[in-house]
């Protein structure tokens, strides 16, 4: 059977992790009425005051476990010229501060440059967008790749505390529509806005976890096959790195998957793939003409609502590359999940059919398996609304790829810095994060030569020394 995996909750946030009161309604006698606004007299203004309080613990804790160190070590030589007033680790943590606190472009700025706490952290003054548009320009191939890798090793990191049995690889693509003239934003697969310019990205997560792999951005008229199979070799060893070499890795990719050199290169790094299938013509001739149909579930008068079974098929490419794929089908009644093709006239069924190199697994095993990557769903659906990775900045292609790994590397820090100090909504959403530890309000207060941030009271705000 498979094991359990736990998706992030999509539960909002509630008073006791704010420090708010419950209403009292039902100890009242008399309704409440709403106090008169012009009774309030505006007082003197107060640039002490900081709505991001959060952002101080939340450095502290990146400084502990090694970012601001690391990010000098691998991109301090793209300004490494004399005179440099901007250092370029120092706009790359500005850059994930500003995203950790919720704006999505770099326009963000001009807000944030307001906030006394963020301007303290940014080394007391916050640079021109231009600069910042210069300096994210100022990657290049070589640049993202690190910069690639930095996002998974904080994955790796998180994954090495623990002792898996089996783990989960799972890849998917997304699509970034365009508004504008940006390098390498072209007409592709866009079903929202069809026609026009997107940017067509490859995410990556192991699900236990639901932190990101790797994310790669890729050109809008370019579609996941064979030519992605190198990078797909990448990610399976940062997996296995991650897993360790006794964990059972499997790796979960939607019908593009159906590619003899991306199943060959996951069977060729020790891994199970897991993939849905093309339904062509001889498939789903091969499907129809099955017999040997397990029956899994009955409804209440004891008809099969759900059978499996495992097709003799194969395809010609699988036999030029020696690749071993067993064909799961799955006919059901009950159309709940996915795209299902309708095969038979006298039956009320419509069929599945998923590959994979498992052999030992229960049929019905491997479909449920398969049904529990959908997690990334969420996960691109997160990354999108709450860390606007479909918000490009630039026009320059490798600048808006660099942005896209730093919106991911502030997913991932953010998801290691709840588990570590705020276990209890470590399962909560990004916006939701935001609420209760890092959007708090607090004030900066100068005695003598030490600087104290006070903060409003949050129950689950984390307290460094």
């Amino acid at each position: 059977m498979t094991t359990t995996e736990q998706t992030p909750s999509t539960r909002k946030v509630r008073r006791d992790a704010t420090g708010g009161k419950r209403g009292d309604g039902h100890r009242r006698t008399r309704r409440v009425r709403r106090a008169d606004p012009t009774a309030i007299h505006r007082g003197k203004s107060d640039g002490s005051l900081t709505s991001v309080a959060g952002l101080a613990m939340f450095g502290q804790y990146l400084r502990r476990v090694g970012v601001d160190r690391d990010l000098k070590a691998r991109f301090e030589h793209l300004k490494a010229t004399r005179g440099v007033v901007y250092p370029m680790e120092a706009q790359l943590r500005l850059l994930l501060d500003l995203f950790v606190s919720g704006e999505h472009r770099v326009f963000g700025l001009e807000a944030a440059a307001a906030d006394p706490l963020f301007v303290k952290l940014a080394g007391g003054v916050v640079p021109s967008l231009d600069t910042v548009y210069r300096d994210l320009d100022r990657f290049a191939p070589e640049e993202l790749v690190l910069l690639d890798e930095y996002v998974a090793s904080h994955v790796i990191a998180e994954a090495k505390s623990r002792r898996w049995r089996e783990a989960h690889l799972d890849i998917d693509t997304t699509v970034e529509p365009v508004f504008g003239e940006h390098e390498g934003a072209v007409a592709g697969y866009n079903p929202r806005y069809p026609g026009r310019p997107c940017y067509h990205p490859i995410l990556a997560r192991i699900a236990e976890l639901d932190m990101v792999l790797g994310a790669q951005l890729r050109e809008g008229n370019t579609s996941f096959g064979a030519e992605d199979a190198e990078y797909v070799e990448i990610l399976l060893d940062r997996a296995r790195t991650a897993v360790g070499p006794h964990c059972v890795l499997y790796t979960r990719i939607d019908i593009a998957g159906d590619c003899a050199e991306i199943m060959a290169t996951i069977a060729e790094r020790g891994a199970f793939f897991l993939t849905k299938a093309r339904m062509t013509a001889d498939l789903c001739a091969a499907v129809a003409t099955t017999k040997d149909w397990k029956t899994v579930d009955r409804d209440a008068d004891g008809r099969p609502t759900r059978q499996v079974a495992v097709v003799a098929f194969r395809r010609a490419e699988w036999d030029a590359r020696d690749l071993k794929v067993r064909v799961v089908a799955v006919r059901s009644r009950d159309r709940d999940n996915g795209k299902q093709t309708f095969l038979w006239n006298d039956l009320d069924y419509t069929a599945q059919v998923f590959l994979t190199n498992d052999e030992h697994s229960d049929a019905d095993d491997v479909a449920a398996r398969y049904d529990k990557r959908a997690g990334i769903e969420p996960l691109i659906a997160e990354l999108k609304n709450a860390w606007g990775v479909a918000k490009v900045p630039s026009r320059s292609f490798d600048a808006n790829h660099a942005a896209l790994l730093l919106k991911v590397l502030a997913h991932n820090l953010l998801r290691r810095y709840v588990r570590a100090h705020a276990k209890p909504i470590a399962t909560w959403r990004a916006a939701w994060i935001r609420r209760a530890i890092i959007l708090v309000p607090g004030r900066l207060v100068r005695s003598g030569r030490r600087l104290t941030l006070r903060a409003a009271p949050r129950p689950l705000l984390p307290h460094f020394k």
